[in-house]
């Protein structure tokens, strides 16, 4: 049995295996097909036995993944859950098996990337002073290539309108620019081919006190929400040509902000302060004051994506953890969880602390806690997926 060794070997699962032979339990070869060494031999990739049953001379197709879940409802493994061999099945049929493979090059680092809400256009700012839009039905064809003014250090982030039209763009200032991609000129010069408008977000004209690290459209495309900094949230009113609202939001940096429904009521933020906030522009308590706060998160949050549907949104945190969150656990208090770090660490230089990948939050209010990837020398974002909104891209 080589490194399996002999005699008998106990499992968490209830079963038990042997040198010579396999313990089956009273659901018979389905406890054969979950066993470690049957996983080994990939007898594990096929659904449960009751689920692909066919007709003599019948053709045996793919059993459909609703199936299968009535199935698990009714419990027909006598397990209350999917078998490993069913969970393999339903991964292998979702989760993308071919590449990744190089679309295009640039001069310099891939700071941020994003697909429009469609999924038919992907988004790809530079560190220096390129924004490529792609045209992912085209073969990932170059629908539009955007020189951008002068920056600082690097683009932060960037949003396409619903209508595909218009392009906005920060850097690390209180100007975040805005440029007409709906034309048919394929190469875009800031202020030579196109004009690039010039959004000011600073509330006394002085562009230096502090930086625009996110912005995103409102889903009617008639307003933008940023975040700072200076540790608040700005709302900018596109018709007006100003800003409309200034929120001090956060006791550290606002790195990431979005909308979370088509109303535009609802903004989720997340700061280096760990917390992830929610905000309704209808009933502000008195300002500055939240409606909810989500914790679970022990390092700054570095991106939040709604699910927009007014509840979900996921967030990426510097503590290496993506967390899924649903805004009716949140609450109305805060936790200090400084006492839980006992490290000095910074993510631009340093690897993160592998005990401190084990700590937990013990007021974690998350759904769902996702690792596995590293967060080292730049930040990583996480989006839903544009198209259905049920899986995690990275």
């Amino acid at each position: 049995m080589g490194r399996f060794g002999k005699g008998v070997s106990s499992r968490d699962d209830g079963y038990a295996s042997s040198s010579g032979s396999l313990s089956q339990g009273g659901n018979g070869q389905s406890d054969y097909l979950d066993h470690e060494i049957a996983q080994l031999t990939k007898l594990r990739s096929q659904p449960h036995e009751f689920l692909s049953r066919t007709a003599p001379g019948k053709l045996r197709l793919p059993v459909s993944t609703v199936k299968m879940l009535v199935g698990r409802e009714v419990n027909y493994s006598g397990r209350g859950r999917f078998s490993a061999a069913d969970s393999c099945h339903v991964l292998s049929r979702y989760l993308p098996v071919n590449g990744p493979w190089k679309v295009d090059g640039m001069n310099s680092r891939v700071y941020t990337s994003h697909f429009s809400n469609d999924g038919s256009f992907f988004v790809a700012a530079s560190q220096e002073s390129n924004i490529k839009i792609y045209n992912v039905d085209k073969n990932w064809k170059i629908q539009k290539d955007i020189e951008t003014k002068a920056l600082r250090w690097t683009i932060t982030d960037t949003s396409l309108s619903p209508d595909q039209r218009f392009l906005v763009y920060a850097s690390i200032c209180a100007i975040v620019n805005i440029v007409d991609v709906g034309s048919s000129t394929r190469e875009s010069l800031a202020n030579v081919t196109e004009i690039h408008e010039g959004l000011d977000f600073s509330a006394d004209g002085d562009e230096d006190e502090f930086g625009i690290f996110s912005v995103k459209f409102s889903t009617d495309g008639q307003e933008l929400v940023a975040a700072g900094s200076d540790n608040f949230i700005y709302v900018y009113d596109l018709q007006a040509n100003k800003c409309s609202l200034r929120i001090p939001a956060h006791k550290s940096d606002v790195n990431t902000v979005c909308f979370a429904d088509e109303t535009g009521h609802l903004i989720f933020s997340g700061s280096d302060d760990s917390l992830c906030k929610v905000w309704d522009r209808r009933c502000f308590i008195s300002k500055g004051r939240a409606n909810g706060v989500l914790m679970g998160h022990l390092e700054g949050i570095t991106f939040i994506d709604s699910r927009r549907d007014g509840r979900y949104f996921i967030s990426n945190g510097k503590d290496q953890t993506t967390k899924l969150w649903d805004i009716r656990k949140m609450s109305s208090n805060t936790t200090d969880n400084s006492r839980l770090r006992d490290y000095d660490w910074d993510y631009r230089w340093m690897e993160y602390p592998s005990y401190a990948r084990r700590l937990k939050h013990p007021h974690d209010q998350s759904l769902a806690t996702y690792k596995g990837h590293s967060v080292l020398r730049t930040l990583i974002r996480c989006y839903f997926s544009p198209e259905y909104r049920y899986f995690i891209n990275f």
